[in-house]
């Protein structure tokens, strides 16, 4: 394979950004472009990344990528409606007999995507491209990092690249008005003591917990308390999150919002009430590290995901993985040597910066050439880079059963944390339920 991984270009000098692809560019009417007498192979490059949530640095990087090569040429292509909506355009660009090169997939589509798509694992390309760099996942991945793009059959899909944890933003100066430690809960049984002390001691709120479109946030707190969402024995999945910690963690949650010391509103007002300071802890996702921190005027800073007393913690994984979905020898090989560059110490680190998604390479944070500056000025990211050893996958229910099953949980945690329901009577039934979902697969 062909080196292309030349010097990095600060990416502060790049005024100028690439044209996205707005439609569908198949591979087969775009293999390659005259460069000066000299062909470049074309290649597609399919991301989720709107304009203000990565997009520009998306673009940021193919720009360098592409003017620092002299025979790969990228076109990125930004599929709107999140990984949903790359799913459904790659659906119909496959139907046609035509794929992009490399392809972002949330984790959440792991095993529909390898069931239903043609792709090659990272190794594969590597034995075959790359020979000179045949250790490169062991290399540069954690174990469990790597593991999260491992499929139901044990196959390694993709390569882990976005990659976001729930952290604890906590607001210091609510703290010390309520006579509690500045620093913040360490255990989740300590932030229902802080929640409602504050309510008590200053009137304000003392919890939020982010409730979006998708139960990513509680399965943190679920499975930190010993439970697992789903177990898997003999090749069948079950549901097994009504267990007795995993009830305790839902009965935690709805206590606090019924005593009145934690809200239960929307994902934004949630947040835009602690960056408003009439919330003293906000649980969510360090993605959203960048905003809060440049809104807030208060002495913030984040901690760790809490624990629960005697249990590990365990925080899911957000974001996507890498695929490459390219389909002749060719584009297999330029999909590799453009991933392997948007996995460079360089690319990663720019990638954080413009994104705040944690780096799932592991030197990245160390590096002189990587985040060691950055992490000095914003020290809000440590505490997702600390508990990377922690991250678990996100539990992504199988078959078509996956999206129904996902939807009975949301209603489940909206009757519980609204009062309708316990925390037991809730997630016995609806566990039931997605059980019954899955025999009938």
């Amino acid at each position: 394979m062909k080196k292309c991984l030349k010097k990095f270009i600060a990416l502060a000098l790049m005024g100028a950004s690439i044209v996205t692809c707005a439609t569908g560019c198949s591979s087969d009417t775009a293999d390659s472009v005259n460069n000066g007498g000299n062909e470049k192979t074309v290649i597609e490059y399919w991301h989720c990344n709107a304009e203000n949530q990565g997009g520009l640095t998306v673009d940021e990087l193919v720009k360098n990528f592409n003017e620092n090569n002299d025979h790969i040429e990228v076109v990125a292509k930004y599929n709107p409606d999140m990984y949903k909506g790359l799913m459904q355009n790659l659906q119909a660009e496959a139907a046609t007999g035509n794929y992009p090169a490399i392809v972002q997939i949330g984790w959440a589509f792991l095993d529909y995507f390898s069931n239903n798509f043609e792709y090659i694992e990272p190794q594969e390309a590597i034995d075959k491209y790359d020979t000179e760099d045949k250790d490169f996942l062991n290399n540069n991945f954690l174990p469990n990092i790597l593991e999260l793009a491992v499929n139901s059959d044990g196959n390694q899909v993709g390569i882990p690249y976005s990659l976001s944890t729930p952290v604890l933003y906590i607001n210091k100066d609510i703290l010390r008005e309520a006579g509690l430690d500045e620093n913040g809960p360490q255990t989740w049984e300590q932030v229902k003591e802080f929640a409602d002390t504050v309510k008590e001691k200053t009137g304000k709120y003392g919890f939020y917990m982010q409730e979006p479109a998708d139960f990513w946030a509680q399965q943190g707190i679920i499975e930190s308390n010993g439970a697992s969402m789903i177990t898997k024995t003999d090749g069948k999945t079950e549901a097994t999150f009504a267990s007795e910690g995993g009830i305790e963690a839902m009965q935690l949650l709805s206590d606090m919002i019924k005593g009145g010391s934690a809200l239960h509103v929307s994902w934004d007002e949630g947040c835009q009430s602690f960056i408003d300071g009439n919330c003293a802890m906000l649980y969510t996702t360090i993605a959203r590290r960048a905003s809060i921190q440049d809104s807030i005027q208060f002495d913030g800073i984040t901690v760790k995901s809490p624990v629960w007393e005697g249990e590990e913690r365990k925080v899911p994984a957000g974001g996507c993985f890498l695929a490459i979905t390219a389909q002749d020898e060719e584009q297999i090989a330029a999909a590799w040597e453009f991933e392997k560059y948007l996995y460079s110490v360089e690319a990663m680190a720019a990638w954080t910066e413009g994104t705040g998604y944690v780096p799932p390479r592991k030197d990245v944070a160390e590096a002189e050439n990587g985040l060691k500056n950055f992490l000095a000025e914003n020290k809000m990211m440590n505490a997702a880079i600390e508990q990377m050893d922690n991250v678990v996958p996100w539990t992504a229910f199988p078959g078509d059963a996956g999206l129904q099953a996902e939807q009975m949980l949301l209603d489940m945690r909206d009757q519980i944390l609204g009062g309708q329901i316990s925390a037991e009577e809730g997630m016995k039934s609806t566990q039931d339920a997605i059980n019954a979902l899955l025999v009938s697969e």
